[in-house]
């Protein structure tokens, strides 16, 4: 890369020295572009944040109603200090958006996190092509090849199934945001009721507005009965497991739902009954379909498995370089920012 880059690295986070803006900083600035709602892109402080329409709802309810907060449609153009600005689909979460930002003809894009899968919640992720590429690798190695979301769903139900017939609840694991609403939307609700975790049920509550599908559920709150979850489907955030909250639950089948699960023994390592493969990142082969399709001729790599994926990158003829961020995505240990709320 040569020349002064239009976006740059700081301890503050992605920074546009010509617009003088963040992308989804880590520290509080003056003015942050968000890419989406997750609490390691979306934190709380700074003075003006800017993101798409969908995520404004969810951001109001993460990091306060009082927030400075203007929002846009995909694909609407900003001149931010002469910079142009668009938001574009990331197919991640709701709301979820590749940043793309152009000065004088130069076009870099901040991919945040993305998946090329449409799951039916999200809107589909729509390539942008670039000279500079920054994007994540969460799942930047080959072992990571998600199977058809069609099978996962058809999996999870036939679980929850199987244990509502032998009077058994099923607690499924799933980050509140993002990926329960993916699970609302493929469950078959005619096999038992569907409880959810405090955190899952105020997310949805939030986001049932902008669906067409059904996310109600019920509560588990300490007047719920035993009786009541024999053949029902709990989800709840990662950091419910192993808590007095779900303690409470027993007996139950455990159920997880994660990139993580593709590899041999983390299933066994958290104590699960069943691993499901399902996550809302990329993986291997959407990682460089995304690149082929954005037609980068540099590419930043920043949360993930950074060295092997540049390495993998520059092999292939791309000038790759990577970058120390903040950002967690789905994180190894699946604990989640989300708690009872």
């Amino acid at each position: 890369m040569t020349g002064l880059p239009l976006l740059t690295f700081n301890d503050n986070g992605i920074y546009c020295p010509k617009g003088d803006f963040y992308i989804d900083p880590w520290r509080p600035v003056k003015k942050a572009l968000i890419t989406h709602a997750h609490a390691d892109h979306a934190r709380f402080g700074s003075d003006h944040y800017l993101a798409n329409k969908g995520s404004e709802a969810i951001m109001r309810y993460r990091l306060g109603d009082d927030i400075k907060l203007e929002t846009v449609e995909y694909n609407e153009k900003l001149s931010i200090n002469g910079v142009k600005v668009s938001f574009h689909p990331a197919g991640h979460i709701i709301g979820s958006a590749q940043i793309r930002v152009e000065y004088k003809g130069e076009i870099w894009l901040v991919t945040g996190d993305y998946k090329l899968t449409d799951d039916g919640v999200a809107e589909a992720f729509e390539p942008v092509k670039c000279n500079t590429m920054i994007t994540e690798c969460t799942f930047g190695l080959p072992v990571f090849n998600w199977p058809d979301q069609e099978s996962v769903f058809d999996a999870i139900n036939q679980w929850w199934q199987n244990n509502a017939r032998e009077g058994k609840a099923s607690l499924l694991m799933a980050y509140s945001l993002g990926k329960a609403q993916r699970i609302f939307r493929h469950i078959n609700r005619d096999i038992g009721p569907v409880y959810t975790h405090g955190a899952i049920f105020n997310s949805n509550e939030i986001l049932q507005p902008q669906t067409s599908f059904d996310l109600s559920s019920q509560r588990i709150t300490s007047e719920t009965k035993k009786a009541e979850l024999k053949n029902a489907l709990i989800i709840a955030p990662p950091s419910a497991i192993n808590s007095s909250w779900s303690k409470k639950l027993k007996p139950y089948s455990l159920g997880i739902a994660s990139g993580w699960m593709a590899l041999r023994g983390a299933r066994r390592r958290r104590a699960a009954d069943r691993g499901f493969i399902l996550s809302d990142h990329a993986d291997w082969k959407e990682l460089n379909e995304a690149i082929q399709l954005s037609q980068p001729e540099n590419i930043i790599t920043t949360h993930g498995y950074t060295d092997i994926f540049t390495k993998w990158l520059n092999d292939q003829g791309y000038n790759a370089v990577q970058e120390k961020t903040l950002y967690t995505g789905e994180m190894v240990d699946e604990k989640e920012e989300g708690g009872e709320k």
